[in-house]
């Protein structure tokens, strides 16, 4: 019991590591990979974000998988759960894990930019590096786009995992990536892509706790709907898998 936790809290750390250390490069102020565009990021700026939390994914998948299967990802573990492809006894412990494991990548990402966040004068880019934030913000509409990015997150991953695509166990992790970048270049726009609860909640959560120079609020007012959103559409993924391929 005690391992798989473990590797779900080594996972998300990983995933929160080079996911938001990817948007801390493009974001903050006198990094090497700051879009200066200006605001937020466009053009390359997001082709670079999108493909870095997608090898994100994959390399988190790749390290924890073989041991706890890499769910990293609330969503995931209740919506697997939901169709009985998990125990539901152990979802306490995964999403414990999961939460532990995306503070800590938070933290280790605000130390490897330490310099930066006192160079940075938007508050809302400092933040932006930890949690999302809609473009327009519409509690309902935002709600439902994260819920269709995580139906898609999950519906992919099980179609990626189904012992009917025959795929060698290697290539999976690397898919599941691709499926990531995939949702964030096609419905990552409205709200930034969080589809999974702990990957947003736990690095917002060091936000408001770290000692951050010269950062704002941390959008407490937000903050539940990349928390429920993913978890109606990790379930309805799921839940739609299994009408699809109910003897599989």
């Amino acid at each position: 019991m005690g391992y798989p936790w473990i590797a779900e809290i080594v996972g998300t750390m990983i995933l929160i590591i080079l996911g938001d250390g990817v948007v801390a490069n493009v974001l903050l102020s006198k990094s090497k990979g700051q879009d200066l565009s200006g605001g937020w990021p466009s053009g390359s700026g997001w082709i670079v974000i999108t493909t870095g939390w997608g090898l994100a994914v994959a390399m988190a998948v790749y390290a924890v998988g073989w041991i706890s299967g890499a769910h990293i990802n609330p969503a995931v573990t209740i919506g697997l759960a939901t169709i009985g492809k998990f125990p539901w006894g152990d979802v306490p412990l995964y999403i414990v894990g999961q939460f532990i494991g995306a503070f800590l990548g938070a933290v280790i990402v605000w130390l490897a930019y330490l310099p930066h966040w006192a160079e940075t004068e938007n508050k809302v880019l400092k933040r932006a590096v930890f949690s999302t934030v809609p473009n327009i913000r519409n509690y309902a509409l935002n709600t439902l786009t994260e819920t269709i990015g995580t139906f898609m997150l999950v519906l992919g991953v099980l179609a990626i995992i189904n012992p009917g695509t025959k795929l060698t166990s290697g290539l999976a992790p690397l898919l599941i990536g691709f499926l990531v970048w995939a949702i964030g270049l096609s419905l990552g726009g409205p709200t930034g892509y969080a589809i999974n609860p702990a990957r947003d909640l736990g690095p917002r959560i060091a936000h408001f706790v770290l000692p951050i120079a010269g950062k704002g609020d941390s959008d407490w007012e937000y903050s539940w709907v990349p928390v429920v959103g993913p978890i109606i559409g990790g379930v309805l993924g799921a839940l739609f898998d299994a009408l699809l391929w109910p003897v599989v």
